[in-house]
């Protein structure tokens, strides 16, 4: 089968642990609600701090210290994943050293471009954006110092390696420039939690995604436990990153993101810019979650796992998956999330 086939519905009936789905669940957002890419999702303040923190994306010890510690757990998730789905897929070559290997891939908030480059070096044809100029500056900077990372200039890639590039653009424009269903993986790793508006940035992260593509997302949960580590802890007492990088108000819960993929069609039948799609690239309006067994959404179509940094061995620990109580420890402040596009 294709790279993106189609997966065996016997297998796929496993489900990943309980979603906590509530009645009436919201995800976090403003009053104005809006599809497609005609409405920025863009803070300006949020674009500003983060340009003025530039220079330190590749400082370990630095700004950006934590993020580089948890870019491992990250990519581990990422690779496993992949993986997995490869093989219910009934791919018949997986590659494990480069799971992403012939797939295009978007980092969306690439940031300094941590993320960006081990996507690249797992064999994706990588492009790496942010609108913030300076992160895009630096990102190339830093890329253009290993050689591995230079896209290929063949149509057949080069010896298997993805290649990288950035482009400083924001979502929004780049699914007006590209088009819908662009991108086999889209990921967008501690962003949603600093745009304005999360349901437009949701729901133009997932336009890009190809049909039984996946989008991968990191945020943080809306709890007492996340005000404590992230704001209280890490800004105001031990200093680890400025003060007033992280709004509580604006944090997501596991709960909220799956509801949003359970209940919204995605993409709407009414986002203009899914005319120039190609005809064979559409999916029906339908959520990207079926249904949930047991609270838990299907394991091939969605799973939420927790991050925690455990701090006397200086490292994130992926939880594992089906661990007792992870829904009300392991995933009450960090956590990843990805969910599949479905087919037609």
């Amino acid at each position: 089968m294709s790279r993106l086939g189609r997966v065996s519905r016997a297998n796929a009936l496993r489900p990943c642990r309980p979603a906590r789905v509530v009645p009436g669940g919201r995800l976090y957002l403003s009053t104005a609600s809006s599809f497609g890419g005609s409405q920025s999702s863009v803070n300006p303040d949020e674009i500003a701090h983060f340009s003025r923190l530039s220079q330190q994306w590749w400082d370990e010890r630095g700004e950006f210290g934590l993020l580089h510690k948890m870019n491992p757990v990250r990519m581990q998730f990422i690779r496993n994943k992949m993986l997995e789905i490869q093989r219910e897929d009934g791919e018949s070559r997986v590659n494990e050293a480069q799971p992403l290997s012939g797939l295009d891939v978007v980092d969306v908030g690439c940031g300094g471009g941590l993320l960006s480059e081990t996507l690249a070096r797992l064999g994706g044809r990588t492009l790496g954006i942010d609108a913030s100029s300076s992160n895009i500056g630096i990102a190339s900077l830093h890329a253009a110092a290993d050689p591995a990372l230079a896209p290929s200039t063949s149509g057949t890639g080069n010896s298997g390696r993805g290649g990288l590039t950035f482009e400083h653009t924001s979502v929004e424009d780049l699914l007006a420039q590209r088009g819908p269903a662009s991108f086999d993986i889209v990921c967008s790793m501690e962003v949603i939690e600093h745009v304005d508006n999360p349901r437009a940035f949701l729901t133009n992260c997932a336009a890009l995604v190809k049909p039984g593509g996946h989008l991968f997302l990191s945020t943080i949960a809306r709890t007492p436990l996340s005000y404590f580590l992230t704001i209280f802890a890490a800004e105001q007492v031990l200093r680890l990153v400025t003060p007033g990088t992280h709004t509580h108000s604006k944090y997501i819960n596991p709960e909220e993101m799956t509801e949003f993929f359970l209940s919204t069609p995605l993409p709407p039948d009414d986002v203009a810019a899914l005319d120039s799609a190609p005809a064979g690239s559409r999916t029906a309006s339908r959520p990207w979650i079926s249904r949930l067994y047991g609270g838990a959404p299907l394991r091939t179509e969605a799973e939420i796992r927790g991050m925690v940094y455990v701090p006397w061995k200086g490292e994130w620990m992926l939880v594992p998956r089906g661990a007792p109580g992870a829904s009300v420890w392991a995933e009450a402040c960090n956590y990843l999330f990805w969910v599949r596009r479905p087919f037609e």
